[in-house]
């Protein structure tokens, strides 16, 4: 945020700059540079505060300078701007009543104009005036033809009764990465704020000390809200300050849009129930149809967590992903708002209730596989985060209006640097999808998401769930049957019975050893994700590892059953009462975190659709 306060009719601003003048105009200098805060200028005539965290760059500074010694055209004020990673606002404080011409002064001075990387970078931000947005998704670069030249919005006719609000706030576009981290959100280089009537006869004494004793309430006011928020050292400091950013890092919704979307949360609208709380259907006014996860407001454990899970679900942007539009916090609600799915998820359609079973024929289900391939194949290679998902299983993927399969839940998701041949870290995950080297020993790469898969195209092949079918006593997941029937040679025993016949036995025992394949032991014998979309596609052939089903072999393969059942069963003592703990009416089977990182906010963003599918 940001305020400002005047005495008398006229106001200007070097913003991020020093003292300078244009026009015969002294503009103030404003050159705090540390943030998130709050500043009022030493002339009492406006003030500013400013608030977020950057994505992936918390120490980023909020001034910006002429970074690529540009040959800025125009007063010098352009060569320096202040912006934040979210939200700006500048205040005019005891402004004379009466009609204002306002001037926004712009300079995009951080990208370079070359054919380097840094050209690359795209800044948008909406603009708002006494609470009308002015300028929806304004581009600098667009605006000016380039950068470094400088660049002016008018607005006449700005009534002001005594305070004046500008307020840029970024709302999750452009890029915010490129040249380096820290350089997104909203930029503004001076402002410049003139009356439109005569200002020769001044207002009476009487009408100024009111002005002046209303603008001190306002600002008292202002000040205390923003303690409560935690800004100036209130309850919750850090957190409730992270939280409040995060609407603006995604999407901006108000409660109220929420409630009308959602009917005031009714029951008749719920699609789904998770462990962290209720999902419902909701239609936007213009009537955009989208899914909102009502989370739990009570616990304010993982709040950074969860800050830092959205910055990077936002960042993510490929056609088997879900989509992110945006958050709500406000009041006692925590509201993530996701593209709507209109077939639930690939849980229900495989193995639900009669009533919530899909019919999937072979080309739709190949289509599926195809697409989780993708969606992950993006996430570890292609992405400018690399991503290890972590928690990749049926109720994870949902299926949209054409069945086009969408990978969700990055409430698990782990960043992987390209410095680290693997991570170290305790288990998080859900039991009969973890590989075995991460459920033993904590051994992560995104080899263990190529494991997950490998379990879910079996699913995907068979119609049967890998942890809850067991054709006989003696095993423990369907992967095992897979095994002892690639062992009899039989493994088309293993493709869904409601497919009948129709279906190509090849493209079968091709995705069946694919998923052999990918549930190797060894990690460095399961291919890449991109590798097995080439191999779905036919580009690549696919040899499937021949396992022999030794002793050693078994012993090592329930090893990571028995040591996550052991866990999870510690944890949960008091919930699970003879029942495995991992077994809940969601469908879900998902094991909290445990790594110091992740242990609060792991499942932050549970299953957007989990189900009771038993």
């Amino acid at each position: 945020m940001v305020f400002m306060s005047i005495a008398d009719t006229s106001l200007f601003i070097n913003c991020g700059g020093g003292r300078t003048t244009f026009e015969g105009n002294d503009y103030e200098e404003d050159k705090i540079s540390s943030g998130p805060s709050y500043f009022s200028s030493s002339s009492d005539k406006w003030a500013f505060s400013t608030s977020g965290v950057y994505v992936g760059r918390v120490n980023a500074s909020y001034i910006a300078t002429n970074t690529f010694s540009l040959d800025v055209s125009g007063p010098d004020f352009y060569n320096t701007a202040r912006l934040a990673p979210n939200s700006l606002k500048y205040y005019g404080l005891c402004l004379r009543g009466g009609s204002y011409r306002v001037r926004l002064h712009f300079a995009e001075i951080m990208f370079s104009n070359d054919s380097t990387y840094s050209s690359l970078g795209r800044r948008i931000f909406d603009v708002a005036i006494q609470g009308r947005v002015v300028l929806k998704d304004f581009n600098i670069m667009e605006k000016a033809n380039g950068v470094g030249k400088g660049h002016t919005e008018d607005y006449d006719n700005i009534t002001v009764s005594s305070t004046l609000e500008i307020h840029l706030y970024w709302t999750g576009k452009g890029t915010n990465a490129i040249p380096e981290r820290g350089v997104y959100g909203p930029l503004i280089s001076a402002i410049t704020v003139t009356p439109n009537f005569n200002t020769g006869n001044g207002l009476p004494v009487g009408a100024v000390i009111g002005i002046v004793l209303a603008s001190i309430v306002v600002v008292l006011i202002v000040l205390f809200a923003l303690w409560k928020k935690g800004i100036f050292g209130g309850k919750n400091n850090e957190e409730e300050l992270e939280l409040r950013a995060l609407d603006l890092q995604t999407g901006h919704f108000r409660l109220r849009q929420i409630k009308a979307a959602t009917n005031n949360f009714d029951p008749a609208n719920k699609i789904g129930e998770g462990g962290f709380g209720p999902v419902y259907k909701g239609v936007l006014s213009d009537g955009a149809v989208i899914a909102v996860k009502q989370l739990s407001s009570k616990s304010k454990q993982g709040n950074r967590e969860f800050v830092n899970e959205i910055g990077m679900i936002s960042a993510l942007q490929h056609p088997n992903l879900v989509k992110l539009y945006g958050c709500c916090i406000e009041g006692n609600q925590l509201l993530v708002i996701y593209e709507y799915m209109e077939n639930n998820c690939l849980a229900r359609a495989l193995f639900g209730r009669d009533d919530q079973r899909l019919n999937l024929d072979w080309a739709t289900r190949k289509r599926i596989c195809s697409g989780i391939a993708k969606g992950l194949a993006y996430l570890h290679e292609e992405s400018r985060l690399k991503i290890v998902h972590r928690d990749i299983k049926c109720t994870n993927v949902l299926l949209d209006k054409d069945l086009n399969a969408k990978i969700s839940d990055f409430g698990l998701a782990k960043l992987d640097e390209e410095e680290n041949t693997h991570i170290s870290t305790r288990i998080a995950g859900t039991v009969g999808y973890m590989a075995p080297e991460y459920a033993t020993r904590g051994y992560l790469t995104d080899k263990a998401d190529v494991y997950s898969f490998g379990v879910v195209a079996l699913e995907i092949v068979s119609g049967k769930s890998n942890t809850n079918y067991r054709p006989k006593e003696e095993f423990v997941y369907l992967l095992d049957w897979a095994y002892v029937l690639q062992e009899q040679g039989n493994l088309l025993e293993l493709v869904d019975s409601h497919l009948g016949s129709n279906y190509s036995k090849k493209e079968a025992m091709q995705m069946i050893n694919i998923s052999l394949l990918c549930t190797n032991l060894s990690p460095t014998l399961r291919p890449s994700m991109s590798s097995v979309v080439s191999m779905l596609e036919g580009k690549l052939p696919v040899q499937a590892p021949i396992i022999k089903l030794t002793t050693s072999t078994n012993e090592m393969r329930f090893k990571s059953f028995e040591k996550v059942s052991h866990d999870s069963q510690t944890t949960y003592s008091q919930e699970s009462q003879g029942q495995a703990p991992w077994n809940d009416s969601s469908g879900s089977g998902s094991l909290p975190a445990k790594d110091e990182k992740f242990s609060s906010s792991s499942r932050l963003l549970p299953d957007l659709y989990d189900i009771n599918i038993d």
